[in-house]
């Protein structure tokens, strides 16, 4: 991967330092691990115009004797913020200027940086390095594969086992713990397990709630695996048969999923895919029930570009890693969450790649 990250570097520095002197400082994390790997906690990446790149951190030092030949490392003690130092790297380098992660840095360390540069203009960066971040290569892509089988296995194991009387917490942590037992460095996000009146719901957080006959479960749970991260959610049914309530409900979200599915296709506006899942579910009465959005971009972040939201702009490419997670939650009764990360590709290739494969019927467990 060494020739991988340097190659990487030289496109960033040829599309964002064309000859004109600037410096590029690369600090937020997520950035730093597709520019250089895994790299410890707090650091920063300098990309001079001479062509030299310079990883400076507080334990840089345990990298040496990698295989990326094209980075100098620099450490630095604990107190010393690596990106001020990397400024002061830039003057003396003699750059023009110095372009900066403004949407990173906080305020405190925006004037450390520009008062160890001494003078040199600052400039910004925005997301330059996310933008390239958002078509994976086939190695990505691999990870993200990988990130997937991890989660489907823990998920299978866990639907198993015998799920009732057990707290929504306790089955989180266990999910969580099969995640590192098959290989994953650990979960993508915050695992979420929901039962009864709690199922459905986006962003709930476990709790002590126990698992009943009768009870909707909706599980959302992603490994991370070498840095990326993938999504999978699933609702089941607790007992020997769901309701009508619960069918009617589940076959609805399941149609506006595969509805958002069907759209992914290179070209596509992201906004279209928003619009085929809200639209299934507006002709049933449940047009705010979805949320700001239907899906998102995944890799070293959940949360990437792009945005399958009603006012997303722009259009899907080729290669480029979303979830599809329509969903609705009745107050007080519970609901339905339905999420698949999958990779687009064109019809010439299959279509879309779907890399959570645990079924999506609606399972009595």
């Amino acid at each position: 991967m060494s020739e991988v990250h340097a190659a990487r570097r030289a496109a960033l520095r040829a599309h964002c330092s064309p000859g004109d002197g600037t410096a590029l400082l690369i600090s937020r994390p997520a950035n730093l691990r597709y520019l250089v790997g895994a790299v410890p906690a707090h650091a920063a990446l300098l990309l001079t115009p001479g062509g030299e790149d310079v990883l400076v951190g507080g334990a840089v030092a345990a990298l040496r004797g990698t295989p990326d030949d094209a980075l100098r490392l620099l450490a630095v003690d604990g107190d010393t913020d690596p990106a001020a130092t990397a400024a002061v790297l830039a003057a003396r380098d003699g750059a023009a200027s110095l372009a900066v992660e403004e949407h990173h840095l906080t305020v405190a360390r925006y004037r450390a940086v520009r008062a160890a540069g001494g003078g040199l203009p600052l400039g910004d960066l925005a997301r330059a390095v996310e933008q390239r971040r958002l078509v994976k290569d086939e190695a990505e892509i691999a990870a993200l594969r990988t990130a997937a089988e991890i989660t489907d296995r823990a998920l299978g194991e866990l639907l198993e086992s015998i799920l009732v009387g057990r707290t929504e917490r306790h089955l989180a942590l266990e999910l969580e713990r099969r995640l590192v037992d098959h290989g994953a460095d650990g979960a993508a996000f915050p695992t979420s397990v929901a039962t009864g009146a709690n199922s459905g719901s986006a962003g709930h957080r476990p709790t002590d709630r126990r698992v009943e006959e009768g009870d909707f479960l909706t599980v959302r749970l992603g490994a991370r695996y070498r840095g990326y991260r993938c999504r999978i959610g699933r609702t089941f049914v607790i007992g020997s048969r769901p309701a009508d309530w619960q069918i009617e409900l589940y076959e609805l979200v399941f149609a506006a999923q595969r509805a958002a599915r069907e759209t992914l296709a290179p070209g596509t506006e992201c906004r279209e895919v928003d619009r085929a899942a809200r639209a299934v579910l507006d002709g049933a009465g449940h047009a705010d029930a979805l949320g700001p959005l239907t899906g998102e971009g995944v890799g070293l972040e959940m949360g990437e570009d792009p945005r399958l939201a009603p006012a997303a702009m722009g259009r899907l490419g080729v290669r480029v890693p979303v979830t599809v997670e329509p969903g609705v939650h009745l107050p007080g009764r519970g609901g339905v969450r339905i999420d698949d990360t999958l990779v687009v590709r064109p019809v010439a290739d299959g279509g879309p790649e779907l890399l959570t494969i645990t079924t999506k019927e609606l399972l009595a467990l």
